[in-house]
């Protein structure tokens, strides 16, 4: 069992692309929340982010940021403490 993984995307969006398929091979469920579906979510996103763009991707309450920030997380070796 991992902490609650929740990812902001949109529609034709590569980085979102990237950031479920990095969770995907690594077998980690997330709750994908579409922004370009209902504006309130996207406000939403921006409050608790501080950022603008899509993916925002959050682990359990930590802000990880977008797709280069989890990349940066994972090739560090992190992710996975994150997810403890």
């Amino acid at each position: 069992m991992h902490k609650k993984v929740v990812i902001y995307t949109k529609a034709n969006c590569p980085y979102c692309g990237w950031t479920k398929e990095l969770l995907d091979s690594e077998h980690i469920s997330y709750a994908e929340i579409r922004v370009d579906l209902d504006p309130e979510v996207r406000e939403e996103m921006e409050q608790l982010s501080h950022r603008k763009t899509v993916p925002q991707i959050f682990i359990g309450d930590r802000h990880v940021g977008g797709f280069d920030d989890l990349k940066a997380l994972y090739d560090s070796g992190e992710f996975h403490s994150w997810l403890k």
